[in-house]
Formats: C-alpha cells, structure tokens, sequence
C-alpha cells in the first residue's frame, strides 16, 4: 500500500517541541501558529525572492509540501526566523580572532550578535600568541588564548539565541600552538567554558610524528618561529586520556579539510561550526536543511524517483536562503554570497535502514547508506549546475582551481546535528542509530510512561512478539540484545547507538565521508562505559585513516559523574586523571539533611525510607527502618532491606552514575512494592531535580540529556546545547 503523505499527523512530543521553540506567540507567550501555517510561513518566505509569480507560486507550494509532509526540514533558524523581522536564517557561523585587543573584541560582538539572530558560531584561537608572549604595543605579556576563549564563554552566557536557544560555540587551537597542552586539559573543569565544544585541530604532520614516537615542533602564531618541541606520541595520549573522561576535546583533521576546500584562492579552513559539520571560512555562514530518509521507502525499497524529487527541491530551497537571509554583520553577508555555501543532509538513516530490513553496523547498511548519501549528493550537484546556467555560479568560482563543471553552490552536502527537527519529523537524528528502542519517561506522580519506537512496535505487532511487559523489559534493558522474546532477526536490525561497536560506528562515518559529503559529518563514536583509553585511540587512529574530517568520541556515563582524583599537569609531567587504587568514596560531614518516605511492602507493611544528602541534593545515604522490629517476618525482610540501602549508599558514595544504580535497581525489582523499585523512584525524583554534577539532566524538563552528534540533546522537551 502506498503511505498517504497528503496529510500530516504530528506526535504529541512534536507538537510540544513546536509549541515551545518554534511556533510565533503573542504578546503573552501563546502560540499562534499551527505545523500547517508555520510551513506556509516558512514555504512562502523562501520563495519570494521569485520575481515571477508564477515561479514564485509553484515554489512556494514545492517548499510548502516538501516541508509540511516532513520529507526535509530546513534548519532550527529557518523554521523560527523566516517570514519574521528578524529574517536570520542560517545556522553555522565561524569568525576570525584575530591576534590583537581590538579584533578580538571585535569577534566577541559580532558572535553576539550571530546569537541574538539563533546562529551558532565556531572561533579558532590559533592565531592568538602564547601566554607569556611578549606585547610589543604595551611592553608586556600576553595572557594566552584560554584566557581569551573565557572572556568569549561569558559574553555567550549572556545572550539568548533569538530569545529561543542559548549560544553555542566551537572554540579550536591548532595542535601546534604552544598553549596546547593547556588547552586539552580546559575542559576537565565542569564548570568552565559551559558554552563551548573544543577540538584540537590536528595535522597530517602531527599524526605522522604519532606514528614515529617523534617529537613535533611548537610554532608561536605572532613570530612563526619554532620554540619548543613535544613528543608527539605523549600529548596525542593526553588526548585520549581526556576525551576518555569527558568526551572532549574532539578531534579535527585539519589537513583532510583543507583538501577538500572548493575556494583554497580565498583562504584555509581554521574552524568549524559548534557540532563539527561545517568547515568554513573567516566569516562565511551556511544554512542547513536535512531529507528525512524515513519517508523514502516504498514496498522495501528506497524510492529514487520521490527521493530525487525531494533532493532537487531541497537544494533550491537552500539556495534561495542565500538570497532572502538577513545577515548579522556585512562581513559575513560578503563571504557567504561569494561562496554559496549550503549544507543538505540527511536525518532518519537509521528508520530506512530498518524499514530496509538492514542493520545499521552491517557491511550492506553501510553501502546502501553510501548509494543514498551518492546519489543524494549528486541530485544536487546537478541542480547546482543547472542553477549556474540560469543565475551564474558563485562569485568566487575560478575556471583555474575550480576544475569541476561551474555550479552555484561552492559546497553542497554535509551531515549535521537534528536534534529537535528529528523529533518534530519523528526519526532518528542524521546519520545516528537510534539510542534507545524504548524510553521511559518519568511523569508528575512518580509513574513510568513508556515512548515506544514506532517502527519497533509496528514490528513486534506484526510478528506477534508484542506485549506491554516486553516493552517495559526492553526500556529496563536498554538494549533489545539477547531478550529471547525478540527474535535474533530484528535484535540485529534494532541494534542502537550503544550496542553497534566502536569500529562499526566510524566505518559508517567514514563510508558517509567518502559518498558524497563535501564538507563533513557531525556523528558521536559511542563507547560502552567500560572502555579503554586503548578504545578511544583505536578510534581516532581509524578515523583519520578512513579520511574523517573530524571525530567526537563519548564513553557512556562519562559526563555523569565528576573526576574523582584529578592532578592535570602540563609538560612531561603526568597526568592522573582517576584514584590509580579504584574508586574513592567520599566522606560524610557529621550533618546531612534529610528526607523520610513512608511506602508499604507487599503485605501493606508501612516502612520508612530515609534519603540523606548534600547541600546540592544529591543524596549520599539511604535506610529503611520497619516500626515493628520485634515481628519474625519482618526481621529477615529488615535486614535484606538494610543490606540493600548499604550496598546503594556505598555506590552512592563511590561516585557510580546514579542512572546505573536506578538501572540495577529497576532490573533486581519484581513487583512495584519490592524495595528495590521503592528505592529505584525516589533516586529517580532526586535526579529528576539535578541541575549540575554528576546527572546529566535537562534544565529544563528534568529529562535526561543524551550526548549524541558531538552535543547533549533531551529526547523529551526537545532541549539542545547546539540545535
């Protein structure tokens, strides 16, 4: 049967996730929009820079379909800004720093303002000199580019993306730079520079001297004279060690880039946007917009036909952006009209792949993931041209560089973050599997609701292996792997991000890369949280041989819990990042407050339960106590209790992710009466209420934040550092 797209059915969490970021509201904060007019808004915006009302008719309803049925949606800026006073409608951004007071302030207000317009912005401070460089102008010292990228962390801080989405940033240094060793330990402190991704821009050069266990040269940015060395091998394991602890600093292969820089006569790339995706130049934008793959499988086939429809229409939409964006600064308007530059991706991969019958980590998902990404790219590299022929192509097109066939656009293709358009498309986000099949999401009383995939249940409803127990099974596992219930068939093809191996994980990126992607790609290596620092170096190290432009790994769990014993030191010194004898378990003041839970046992015996916990709320205790002691039956029950609430609060103490513990709990729990489900309710109203530590949680819904494409992100509101 084929799917009726002429009507579109928003789920209830798409329809919040609009509600609260994306509808236009009134002047007390209603919104007065609907998805339907919101796409006319967004459709008829885009097309009239057509001076042709027939053209601009026919466009107009093109854009409007396309956008409506939810085959692409354009980015976050796009849907709140088009058709408004605001008129800003593009996302990536990156601008210069230059080595002096006035260009640096100078790059602090225009990031402002790329903010206040809902861009996000990407800064190298490689050209900033070293701290303790000398100042000719002032005859003093210079404090160094961390010093500076503080100063650029607070100005962000302050400003609200288009009184919708906080700033985001992507701050680089160049693997060179003097400061480096500084630079990848920034992070390590959760406290700092909140508003910024880092990546080490890493070359060629560098990797080279990895390989050789050879020392590599620091170049100082205001001389270019070499004055210091390093053993390469060293800082690259330093490195690894930090993005083992918190993911960060990602990587960037900043040679591999600029081998795939369409306008070398304009500059090299220095930076990225916030999520990686998008190299650019000083001051060029791009705006993004991603096909939803979900909806281009027909009878178990990818539909071409439809796909290259959607794709061609898609580019010119994009392409029309260029042309009815209202810029921040002239700077940036120059750069982007010279180049054109547009960013089509993809989002629901993983929901075609399904719909294929493919798993996401197999051999054949990745080439039928590549044959898309292919064809997808080269649909719009032929619009592009025909675009060319009609409008011209772009300014700074050079018949002697530019050796391919002139086009409008000097860059086409890319894979971004999707965070919230994903969950208004209802699809997985960009080139990601899935996280989780079935989530569970904790509602006002303490009950659980559980937000089934739709595809999984489509499935298990079909095949017969449905059943609400299985779905609660599944949400407590995490994972449909070795649930007997679920045949080994569809265990593989609903595989999700944690479950697909490291290796399978950057294979697909680097196959994506190499099929079609001009710029790159913004995609998370997820690591299970028992993995080595030797996981974290296979990766990076199989990742620039596969060509990837750029890397973020994440270990599970490794934001939710702060470094227990941490001595980062810089030089030849070494760093200890964790306690060499295990974990510490922190010691308890001689008061905590507390808080008493009455709950009744199975036989309707009243206990109580009695969370104790520190200033921030976290708790760090928990005992039960029965009132009737003397009673046999409930002597045995007393002591298991207690027994478990000691185990609990020793994790507890230790530092042990509060998500795995209430993971453990859940798993050991047979009836909701059981202590363990008892226990496993109040630790999830504690995390629920978190705002800072070791849970990371949405601020605000209280969700859980999930790090995925290089940024946190809550499945459940549709909250996201990036997008």
């Amino acid at each position: 049967m084929t799917p009726d797209r002429t009507r579109q059915v928003l789920t209830s969490t798409a329809e919040t996730v609009l509600a609260r970021r994306y509808y236009l509201k009134d002047s007390e904060g209603n919104p007065v929009e609907t998805w339907e007019s919101l796409s006319r808004r967004v459709a008829n915006a885009v097309a009239s820079i057509s001076k042709d009302s027939e053209e601009y008719s026919k466009l107009a309803e093109d854009f409007y379909s396309m956008i409506y049925r939810l085959d692409f949606l354009p980015n976050s800026p796009c849907l709140m800004n088009a058709g408004t006073d605001l008129g800003q409608l593009s996302a990536c951004f990156v601008l210069p720093v230059p080595d002096s007071m006035d260009g640096i302030f100078t790059a602090i207000r225009n990031g402002a303002l790329v903010h206040k317009t809902g861009g996000g912005t990407g800064y190298s401070f490689s050209r900033l000199r070293s701290k303790n460089a000398s100042v000719h102008s002032t005859q003093g010292i210079a404090s160094g580019p961390l010093s500076f990228a503080a100063v650029f962390d607070v100005a962000t801080e302050t400003i609200k993306q288009g009184g919708k989405r906080r700033g985001a940033n992507m701050g680089v240094l160049r693997i060179d730079h003097p400061d480096i060793l500084d630079f990848i330990v920034a992070k390590q402190n959760p406290e700092k520079f909140n508003n910024f991704n880092f990546s080490v821009a890493i070359t060629d050069l560098f990797m080279q001297a990895v390989e050789d266990n050879a020392d590599y040269n620091l170049i100082e940015p205001s001389t270019g004279q070499v004055i210091d060395s390093l053993n390469a091998r060293q800082v690259f394991e330093q490195i690894i060690d930090l993005a083992w602890l918190n993911g960060e600093p990602g990587v960037l292969f900043i040679d591999a880039a600029n081998r795939g820089n369409s306008t070398p006569q304009l500059g090299d790339f220095e930076a990225t946007n916030p999520c990686g995706e998008q190299w650019l130049l000083p001051y060029e934008s791009c705006n993004l917009g991603s096909i939803n793959l979900a909806n281009f499988v027909l009878a178990g086939k990818v539909d071409w036909e439809r796909l290259k429809k959607v794709t061609t229409t898609a580019t010119r939409f994009l392409d029309n952006v260029i042309d009815c964006n209202r810029f921040p600064i002239p700077e940036i308007e120059d750069m982007t009209l010279r180049t054109r530059k547009i960013g089509l991706g993809i989002m629901g991969l993983h929901d075609m792949l399904i719909q294929l019958e493919v798993p996401y980590g197999s051999e054949r998902g990745r080439k039928e993931s590549a044959e898309v990404m292919q064809f997808i790219h080269d649909v719009s590299e032929e619009v592009s041209i025909a675009m060319a022929e009609q409008k011209g192509p772009f300014p700074a097109w050079d018949a002697e560089i530019n050796k391919y066939e002139p086009r409008r656009n000097a860059a086409l293709t890319s894979i971004q973050p999707t965070g919230t358009v994903s969950m208004i498309a209802d699809c997985a986000s960009g080139c990601e599997p899935y996280f989780s099949i079935v989530m569970v999401k904790n509602v006002m009383d303490g009950d659980r609701l559980l937000m089934v995939n739709k595809l999984f249940e489509e499935v298990a409803k079909r095949e017969g292996f449905y059943t609400e127990n299985l779905m609660s099974k599944v949400a407590d596992s995490g994972s449909v792997l070795g649930i007997e219930e679920i045949p080994e068939k569809w265990q593989a093809i609903f595989c999700t991000a944690q479950d697909i191996s490291p290796v399978d994980h950057i294979l697909m990126q680097g196959c994506l890369q190499n099929a079609g992607v001009d710029s790159s790609i913004s995609k998370t290596i997820n690591l299970p949280g028992n993995a080595t620092r030797e996981d974290v170096k296979s990766s990076y190290l199989a990742g620039f041989k596969l060509g990837c432009k750029g890397l973020t790994v994440y270990r599970d769990g490794s934001r939710d819990n702060q470094v227990l014993n941490s001595t980062a030191k810089t030089g030849e010194e070494q760093m200890a990042l964790v306690s060499s004898a295990g974990p510490v378990k922190e010691s308890l003041p001689d008061m905590l407050d507390a808080k008493r839970y009455r709950v009744k046992d199975r036989n309707q015996n009243s206990v109580y339960i009695i969370v104790c916990f520190d200033e921030n709320e976290k708790p760090m205790e928990v005992f039960a106590k029965f009132p009737f002691d003397n009673r046999v039956d409930l002597n045995d029950k007393s002591t298991m209790w207690t027994t478990t609430c000691r185990l609990v609060s020793l994790a507890l103490r230790c530092n042990v992710p509060m998500n795995e513990i209430i993971k453990q709990l859940d798993r050991s729990s047979g009836h909701m009466l059981d202590l363990p489900a008892q226990l496993s309710k109040l630790l999830k109203s504690f995390l629920a209420g978190t705002q800072h530590g070791f849970a990371s949680v949405c601020p605000e819904c209280g969700g859980k934040l999930l790090f995925m494409e290089g940024c946190e992100t809550c499945r459940e509101c549709g909250y996201s550092k990036c997008s």
